[in-house]
């Protein structure tokens, strides 16, 4: 169990408890947010240590992991991820500049991203902490992925995109990934990074049933603000953001789920269109955005 006295960010002695939520895919457990009152953000106090925090994601809910499509979420899933892999290799491009290159996808999953880029002409490589779906990308698609130790041994200098799909959030050492994220980028090379949004309409209007705090596997809850702060203390900048249009309505529907609502798919759909609406106004309350850094001095 990991136990904070100062904020995790800014170093503020200034925290206090913010919501009480519950672990609802595996554990059942409440885990406690905290929030700095200097830079306001948002923690997970007392999660698991990492080399015990592997037992929280071992469910067939845990859909990133899995290619299931059991349930009417799970196909609603699968469906929508077929489009998004497009919108994320379009994002790559652009970032780029490249129609071709050298990309890094830290998360990897199941590997369908890694794998359409593949299919488009990418080199590719993935870090992906589960084995099961180490082995699934391996099998299915035959792509390089390695365990998240194997980072050490990448080569400098080699990536054109390194991307992390919600990934930044369950990372206990923010500071080594990125670290090693500077250190393999190719000069000028983009950085990609998707992250809940823990200022949006949906959680400010699920509160402790947004599904995106998913703890304890959500470690660090960022807004726009707190993540410019930390990438650049890391020694990056944001660049421009954006957002992933379809995530609302998937978050909407786990968290009308889990406040037991009867109509949970239709009123997250419901929810999810409003919020979506209420975002073209304003892309920094979407549910997700998405981070284009560079590193600082190129």
């Amino acid at each position: 169990m990991l136990h904070h006295n100062i904020c995790p960010l800014c170093k503020s002695s200034e925290t206090e408890p913010l919501l009480s939520c519950t672990d609802y895919l595996v554990s059942g457990k409440d885990f406690e947010l905290f929030r700095c009152s200097k830079c306001g953000f948002i923690f997970t106090q007392d999660p698991p240590d990492e080399s015990e925090s592997g037992m929280y994601y071992k469910s067939a809910d845990y859909i990133s992991h899995t290619n299931s499509s059991r349930t009417l979420f799970e196909k609603t899933y699968q469906l929508v991820r077929s489009f998004m892999l497009s919108r994320k290799r379009n994002l790559v491009i652009r970032a780029t500049g490249k129609r071709r290159g050298n990309l890094l996808d830290i998360g990897s999953g199941t590997g369908h991203f890694l794998n359409i880029m593949k299919e488009a002409g990418w080199i590719t490589t993935g870090i992906e902490i589960s084995e099961d779906a180490r082995k699934y990308s391996s099998s299915s698609f035959g792509l390089n992925v390695v365990a998240p130790s194997d980072i050490e041994t990448l080569t400098s200098g080699q990536f054109d995109c390194i991307t992390l799909w919600h990934v930044a959030e369950h990372l206990h050492d923010l500071t080594g990934y990125f670290t090693n994220i500077k250190r393999l980028l190719k000069p000028g090379g983009s950085v990609i990074v998707a992250l809940p949004n823990s200022d949006s309409f949906d959680c400010r209007y699920y509160g402790r049933y947004w599904a995106a705090w998913d703890v304890p596997r959500h470690l660090w809850h960022f807004n726009p603000e707190t993540f410019s702060m930390l990438v650049k203390r890391e020694g990056f900048n944001v660049t421009s953001t954006s957002v992933l249009p379809f995530d609302v309505f998937y978050i909407s529907m786990l968290s009308e789920k889990s406040r037991n609502s009867k109509a949970s798919f239709l009123n997250g759909i419901v929810m999810g269109k409003i919020f979506f609406l209420r975002t073209l106004l304003n892309n920094m309350k979407g549910s997700s955005v998405v981070y284009r850094l560079k590193a600082e001095n190129q």
